[in-house]
């Protein structure tokens, strides 16, 4: 399990049209915002991702990098980014094994899902992560399922208030109960 205020693991994945992402070399301002994404047989993910694309200048304006990541290959991908829209950076063939290491559940194919699209062998679930540029876990939240994820648009607000109120990163206890 991850914790908040500890250093998140690795990740290093190319992306499809900034070269090859390196969370450690890559630091922001102030926060890392990292979807991690079911893939393009998930219509949840593209709808969510749609939302976070749209608030891309906000998050930027707070000092935050935002990436889309999946254990899609490129050409899945790609073709997610191209319903999504152009200011999303998008990160693919993501290792289960990283996957597992941040904390992401990881599901077996079904076959096709609602949209006519075959679902990989193995993939991760959805999660989303605010990294701090020391590389310490901020906030982190991951789903068994597609659906209930974390507003981006709250997500923002929770930013605002992280950055007025100097907030520390909770949950941080791992000491005896």
């Amino acid at each position: 399990m991850l914790l908040p205020r500890r250093p998140v693991p690795e990740l290093r994945v190319p992306t499809l049209a900034h070269g090859d992402f390196d969370l450690a070399a890559d630091p922001p301002k102030l926060f890392t915002l990292i979807s991690f994404y079911r893939g393009l047989h998930c219509p949840v993910c593209l709808k969510y991702l749609r939302d976070l694309e749209s608030l891309i200048p906000e998050y930027e304006r707070r000092g935050t990098k935002v990436i889309a990541v999946s254990s899609d290959v490129r050409e899945r991908a790609q073709e997610m980014a191209s319903k999504v829209g152009a200011n999303l950076r998008f990160g693919y063939s993501l290792p289960l094994t990283v996957a597992r290491q941040w904390g992401l559940y990881i599901s077996s194919s079904r076959g096709k899902t609602s949209i006519n699209i075959e679902e990989p062998p193995l993939f991760s679930e959805p999660g989303v992560f605010l990294v701090r540029p020391d590389g310490t876990l901020y906030y982190g939240a991951v789903q068994t399922m597609p659906f209930a994820r974390p507003l981006f648009s709250e997500l923002l607000q929770a930013i605002d208030f992280a950055i007025a109120k100097d907030y520390p990163a909770r949950g941080e206890y791992d000491g005896p109960l």
